[in-house]
């Protein structure tokens, strides 16, 4: 149904990824190599802006001197809800919602255009509907291996997985 695309992406860890920040510097995912990572396609103007947005800045202060980092990911391909710059989205993030956790450049995150690291991402975690994202706040919960552990819908509040965010960081390398 959702086709694969797991032939089409060769790394085995999202650490092995260069991504770009919202002011187009190059950051490279290694520098997250023995953290928890929830990765997180958001977006300024829809349904569930608020309550995501609200309960990952709730998240990342809970657990961020433990390990646990949200990278956030602004994408525009869901009835254009992220209609602004990369840097319109950081400062919406930071501003409303008090977000210090990284925010990136806008990407695509389906179709020939997708960005590497969600194409990553999807092969390894394809939802029961195959390996689309369905829409905004689809949430990946990384391992410090740099290893999908799991995926979350939009409508899966932040806050529910937090025992998974435990069990993560409880592991040892």
């Amino acid at each position: 149904m959702g086709g694969s695309i797991s032939s089409s992406v060769s790394e085995k860890s999202i650490h092995q990824f260069t991504v770009k920040d919202s002011s187009g510097k190059e950051v490279d995912l290694s520098v997250y190599q023995g953290k928890v990572l929830l990765v997180v396609n958001v977006a300024s103007k829809c349904g569930f802006t608020e309550s995501n947005y609200t309960q990952l800045t709730e998240l990342y202060r809970k657990y961020k001197d433990q390990g646990f980092v949200i990278l956030a990911f602004p994408c525009n391909q869901f009835l254009y809800q992220e209609p602004g710059t990369s840097q319109d989205a950081h400062q919406f993030a930071c501003t409303r919602f008090k977000a210090e956790y990284p925010v990136f450049q806008k990407v695509r995150v389906n179709g020939q255009n997708a960005a590497p690291v969600y194409k990553f991402l999807k092969s390894k975690k394809p939802s029961f509907f195959g390996s689309r994202i369905k829409w905004n706040f689809t949430k990946f919960l990384v391992g410090k291996d740099g290893q999908v552990i799991d995926r979350y819908g939009t409508i899966v509040p932040p806050l529910s997985i937090q025992k998974d965010i435990e069990k993560a960081l409880a592991q040892v390398l």
